[in-house]
């Protein structure tokens, strides 16, 4: 599949918080400015149940060392404060990682 083959899409860094743990990871969402391209939109589609995140860290709440996962799904029920932390730069774009070869 040739670059201009793939669907655009943007990465965010968000931070979630559960009633035992802090989650930082990327979640992938639509491009550009428009209808439901923010976070915020996502958190509140009725007919989205989970959030899927990549390259995660978790913290416990009550103290601990924190855990790394490549793949985490949280379901919106258990998010009690939820915030993005940045937006996070694609391969071949300025800012972001060389694409694969």
């Amino acid at each position: 599949m040739e670059a201009t083959d793939q669907i655009k899409r943007r990465v965010e860094r968000v931070q979630l918080e559960t009633d035992r743990h802090v989650i930082v990871g990327n979640v992938t969402l639509p491009p550009g400015e428009g209808y439901q391209s923010r976070f915020s939109d996502s958190l509140n589609r009725a007919n989205l149940t989970f959030i899927p995140l990549v390259e995660v860290e978790i913290w416990p709440l009550d103290g601990g060392e924190a855990v790394g996962r490549d793949l985490v799904i949280v379901n919106k029920e258990h998010v009690r404060l939820a915030v993005p932390i940045e937006e996070v730069p694609l391969p071949d774009e300025p800012g972001g990682p060389p694409a694969a070869a």
